[in-house]
């Protein structure tokens, strides 16, 4: 449970920082954060050390916690975190209307490379769900993905038309927290250029992998196409 409330607190924070709710750059010290929140103190301190280990902020001894000004410039309007946030969450809409787009809903025959990467058997089915990501109605992303109709049995397109993380976490209790990716820029197909307006010299931002469940459950194998201008990724690292 602990682990649910921090991570919502980060969401809030994360939303309050693009929309600009903290002019000065400083977030309310942990005091007050506690009470606005109305969460334990361990739940705020876990928060805001998870978001300096991001680099999202950063603690000045004896001044408080500031907004890290790099994070935000460097942020493009899909920031994919890695941790705990479907697609809808990573978009940084600021003010545009999201939309999904399905392309395909069906059910098809899991091939060898499904059946071991997420741990299924012979003769499982899989959900096919491609759908098209837009901001105010532009695309901006092609995403496939492949679902073990064991985990979801009562997967619909009306569910696939909205956060599949979010049914997930709101109907069955279930996070999807954990994701081995890999990151690409390569040329655009013709259906790249077709759905996301590139031309034929232009590329595209491909990334692919395999989402987790808290419980280790691999949940999705996903290949997400996305028009290079809003692709940007970006991580910390510590020296110390």
């Amino acid at each position: 449970m602990e682990d649910l409330i921090y991570k919502k607190i980060i969401h809030d924070l994360k939303k309050r920082i693009f929309n600009n709710e903290f002019p000065t750059m400083r977030l309310p010290d942990e005091r007050s954060l506690t009470t606005e929140y109305d969460v334990s103190r361990s739940s705020v301190k876990r928060a805001l050390s998870s978001m300096a280990h991001e680099g999202i902020v950063f603690k000045k001894r004896g001044s408080g916690t500031f907004i890290n000004p790099l994070y935000l410039k460097s942020q493009s309007s899909f920031n994919y975190e890695g941790s705990n946030l479907g697609i809808t969450d990573s978009l940084k809409s600021n003010g545009k209307k999201q939309g999904i787009k399905v392309l395909d809903f069906s059910v098809v025959p899991a091939t060898e490379n499904m059946k071991t990467d997420l741990f299924l058997n012979e003769g499982d089915f899989v959900y096919q769900v491609r759908r098209l990501r837009l901001l105010d109605d532009e695309p901006i992303m092609i995403e496939t993905g492949y679902i073990p109709i064991k985990i979801v049995p009562e997967l619909s397109k009306a569910i696939v038309e909205k956060s599949i993380f979010n049914y997930l976490e709101d109907a069955q209790g279930q996070h999807v927290t954990r994701s081995f990716m890999s990151i690409q820029v390569e040329p655009s197909n013709a259906e790249d250029q077709k759905l996301l307006g590139l031309t034929e010299n232009e590329p595209v931002g491909v990334m692919s992998g395999i989402f987790f469940m808290d419980d280790g459950t691999p949940f999705e194998i996903s290949n997400m196409r996305i028009h290079y201008k809003y692709m940007n990724y970006s991580t910390f690292v510590s020296v110390d």
